[in-house]
């Protein structure tokens, strides 16, 4: 074999094992690429009691009940709603009827255990995926900038 021959199977080869290593990782990731879900597609996708996810939405108004450092609230696509509890300081911008994103636990009875809320950043805010699932839905009320 010449060396011509040598170099283009050794970079056959490479690429080889570098196209099963990727394919491999986007298999392993396939339920974990989606930055979040919204509760209507938390409801959809049955996720069993104990998995780790991240929940976007509005805090519903009126729902937020503080008890200490506990604090419970409901996050809402304004088609379906998911109970969330969380121990911790809240960040100062999270309030009702605003956008958030929580990370966690789901538990069972379809209560999800936080383990830190992401809110906007300012007035005119809303992560990107919730004002896109707000718009196919047909509710969304504000101007994405």
């Amino acid at each position: 074999m010449t060396r011509k021959g040598k170099r283009l199977t050794l970079i056959i080869g490479a690429l080889a094992v570098l196209g099963l290593a990727a394919g491999l990782m986007l298999f392993a990731l396939r339920d974990n690429i989606v930055f979040f879900y919204t509760p209507s597609e938390l409801a959809q996708k049955q996720t069993a009691p104990g998995a780790r996810l991240r929940i976007g939405g509005l805090v519903k108004e009126g729902s937020v009940v503080k008890n200490g450092k506990d604090v419970s609230f409901v996050v809402t696509d304004r088609t379906k709603d998911l109970d969330i509890t969380y121990t911790g300081l809240l960040p100062d911008l999270f309030r009702e009827g605003q956008g958030v994103v929580v990370d966690g636990q789901l538990q069972a009875g379809g209560k999800f255990r936080a383990d830190s809320v992401l809110a906007k950043h300012d007035e005119r805010y809303m992560p990107k995926d919730v004002a896109d699932a707000l718009k196919k839905q047909g509710v969304w009320q504000g101007e994405q900038k």
